[in-house]
């Protein structure tokens, strides 16, 4: 799995933050979604998968094959 996410788009809901901290954090300046590891170990692709989903934003894009 490889993420990128688009941080135009981030509204910093912090969903991502709070389902996979060892993969995404926040700026604390304005919330916005900071890319921890872009290519985290398969035991955290369901949580990784699940902050996709529920990011209001649609700003986190997984790439399963990468």
């Amino acid at each position: 799995m490889r993420i990128t996410v688009d941080e135009e788009k981030c509204c910093g809901a912090g969903q991502c933050v709070l389902l996979a901290p060892d993969v995404f954090d926040q700026r604390d300046e304005d919330g916005v979604v900071v890319l921890l590891d872009a290519a985290p170990d398969a035991s955290l692709h369901p949580v990784v998968r699940e902050a996709a989903t529920v990011c209001p934003a649609a700003a986190i894009h997984l790439d399963e094959e990468g």
